[in-house]
C-alpha cells in the first residue's frame, strides 16, 4: 500500500486531496509521538522533506502544531478545540453525567455513554468504576469498533439492516480477539436477534477476559441514538446488572428535553 492509500481500507474518493491526507497523517504522527523534529516527521510519514516543511509550517500557522524552541513540534491547542467542538455537537442528554455516576455508584463498574456520529460509534462520556478494567479505547471522544463491542452492537441493532451494513462497509471488521465475529452475515443474524429494549452482552470479543453489557436509551422520535454500556473484568456479569442498566437508560431518556425529540 502506498503512503497515500487509506489505512482503514475504505475506497479512496476520486477527488481525494493528497495534501489534506498528508497533513492529517502528520497530525496523527505528532499526536502519537510528541516533540518530533521535521526530519523525523518526514521519515515516519514517508514524505519528502520539503513537502513536510510546507505542511508543518501551515499546520503551525493554523494552530494545530506548535514549534518548540529546539525546533521540535507538538500538537497545538486547535486540536483540543476541535475535540471540545465535537463533544458539544453530540448534544448529550443534560443528565448524562449524573446518570453515569449513579450507575457507577450502584454497580461499582465503569459506565459509558455512546452514540453514532457520522459513520463512527463514538464514546460521548465515561465514568470509571473500581471493579472494571481500564479500557484505553473507551476514553471520551474516541471511536470504538462497532462490530466487536456491546456499545456498537446495541447501536447497530437499532438500525435497519441496510443502514447498518452501510456503516460497517466503511470500517474493517478486524478480529480483536479469537472471539470477535467478523463475518457480516453472522453479525447480522446476531443483531437481528436482539429485542430493541433488551441488553446486548459481549463476552471477550473486544478484549480478552472482559465482558460488556449495553442497552439503548429509549427514544420517542429522537434522531440521535444513544446507548449505555458497562464493562466487567472477567467473562461473567453480576446478577441484576441488566436491571440496573435499563433503569439508568430510562432515567437518561427522561432527562432529554423536548427540543431534542
Amino acid at each position: 500500500m502506498s503512503p497515500d492509500d487509506d489505512a482503514g481500507g475504505a475506497r479512496r474518493p476520486e477527488d481525494f486531496v493528497q495534501s489534506v491526507g498528508r497533513a492529517l497523517r502528520i497530525l496523527e504522527t505528532v499526536s502519537e509521538s510528541p516533540a518530533l523534529p521535521v526530519k523525523a516527521i518526514a521519515r515516519r510519514c514517508r514524505l519528502n522533506l520539503s513537502t513536510t516543511y510546507h505542511l508543518v509550517r501551515t499546520l503551525a500557522y493554523e494552530g494545530y502544531l506548535v514549534r518548540l524552541p529546539d525546533g521540535r513540534y507538538v500538537v497545538g491547542n486547535e486540536v483540543a478545540r476541535r475535540f471540545h467542538a465535537l463533544m458539544d455537537s453530540l448534544d448529550r442528554p443534560p443528565a448524562s453525567t449524573d446518570v453515569l455516576r449513579a450507575l457507577v455508584d450502584h454497580t461499582r463498574l465503569s459506565a459509558y455513554l455512546g452514540t453514532v456520529s457520522g459513520a463512527s460509534v463514538i464514546v460521548a462520556e465515561c465514568v470509571e468504576g473500581p471493579r472494571s478494567p481500564y479500557l484505553e479505547d473507551f476514553e471520551t471522544g474516541l471511536e470504538v469498533a462497532a462490530h466487536a463491542t456491546a456499545l456498537g452492537k446495541a447501536l447497530l441493532a437499532s438500525m435497519p439492516r441496510r443502514e447498518r451494513r452501510q456503516l460497517l462497509r466503511q470500517h474493517e471488521m478486524c478480529p480483536f480477539t479469537a472471539r470477535t465475529r467478523v463475518d457480516p452475515g453472522e453479525l447480522d443474524h446476531e443483531l437481528d436477534s436482539y429485542p430493541r429494549d433488551g441488553v446486548v452482552i459481549e463476552h471477550g470479543e473486544f478484549r480478552d477476559e472482559v465482558a460488556c453489557a449495553a442497552t439503548l436509551v429509549p427514544s420517542e422520535g429522537t434522531t440521535t441514538r444513544w446507548a449505555l454500556v458497562v464493562s466487567v473484568r472477567g467473562m461473567s456479569l453480576p446478577a441484576g446488572l441488566d436491571t440496573e442498566l435499563k433503569l439508568a437508560a430510562r432515567h437518561l431518556a427522561a432527562s432529554v428535553p423536548s427540543h431534542l425529540a
